[in-house]
């Protein structure tokens, strides 16, 4: 598999980028020393579910989420998804590959304000073995319409 085809159409419409390959990992931080990657420059997305819906949290990889933080932020209720929701809600993307594209597949997205602090930024593109890569201004761009705010902190 490559890239999901949602993901594809959307950067291909949106902004510049590329990938980089790499060999199958289990996880985010995995993923970032498989390529060589700082943690804090691979946007790991974690599905959650909001009042009723869902929202996607993009955070740094080497940063643990802090649904306190989302709560006190948002007013509502949060957890986070069941593997069964997360598969029907990204269904041409690989189980646990979930792209930081929220906006490809109709939800409100989230972005921890670290990742700001990085040049590039790297994230799954709907698989296992492919990363996609955009310089700052690129990511950006995508995530302009998002909520901002402080939600995570260093493992």
């Amino acid at each position: 598999m490559s890239i999901a085809p949602s993901v594809a159409r959307y950067l291909d419409q949106n902004v510049v980028y590329d990938t980089v390959m790499h060999e199958p990992t289990a996880s985010a931080m995995r993923t970032a020393e498989a390529c060589h990657v700082s943690g804090d420059a691979l946007a790991k997305a974690v599905v959650l579910r909001i009042d009723g819906g869902y929202m996607l949290a993009l955070l740094p990889a080497s940063h643990r989420i802090s649904l306190d933080a989302l709560r006190a932020q948002c007013g509502v209720d949060i957890a986070l998804a069941a593997e069964d929701e997360i598969g029907r809600l990204f269904d041409d993307c690989e189980p646990g590959a979930v792209p930081a594209l929220g906006q490809c597949y109709g939800l409100d997205v989230v972005v921890d304000e670290s990742l700001k602090a990085q040049p590039d930024i790297y994230f799954e593109g709907g698989d296992h073995v492919t990363l996609v890569h955009l310089a700052q201004p690129q990511f950006a761009r995508i995530t302009a319409d998002a909520r901002h705010n402080r939600f995570s902190s260093h493992r």
